[in-house]
């Protein structure tokens, strides 16, 4: 929720709303198959409700850009990581909601495939599918000609 909001505020807020959505629900969710992500649709509609919420403040990925620059510590030149962090942060915006939550619980939060399906509610191939075409899309829009810009298989 942070990393979508870049607030704590914003963050939490989101979070405490899932968490009441969920113990509201909490019967009938003892008999779906996929708890997590249910509970992980419900956080991604809780975001999309505070960015709605907020229209009129600062686009929250430029936020968490600098914050995540300010927080990577000492760099050779901070500028240029400012700048390659709000870049990273804008292109990753731009990608299709699958690709962005393939991208973000896999690197960002360090998930294997299998979790990350597990809370997508698809299959470990298509997360692996949406890491390809996210990795391609991401180095197309911030201009990186390697051709190896892949992504360590996790197999479990």
């Amino acid at each position: 929720a942070y990393l979508q909001l870049s607030s704590d505020a914003d963050a939490e807020e989101a979070v405490d709303l899932t968490f009441d959505q969920v113990m509201d629900r909490w019967p009938d969710m003892l008999e779906m198959e996929n708890l997590d992500g249910y509970a992980w649709t419900v956080l991604k509609r809780r975001i999309i409700d505070m960015h709605r919420k907020r229209r009129r403040r600062p686009e929250p990925m430029d936020t968490a850009a600098f914050e995540a620059a300010l927080a990577a510590g000492a760099a050779e030149d901070p500028f240029d990581a400012l700048t390659d962090t709000i870049a990273l942060y804008g292109a990753v915006a731009r990608l299709s909601e699958r690709q962005r939550d393939a991208i973000l619980l896999c690197y960002g939060m360090g998930h294997t495939c299998v979790k990350a399906a597990e809370l997508m509610g698809t299959e470990a191939a298509t997360v692996r599918s949406q890491l390809s075409q996210g990795r391609r899309r991401l180095a197309r829009l911030l201009n990186l000609h390697h051709p190896d810009f892949t992504y360590r298989k996790s197999t479990t």
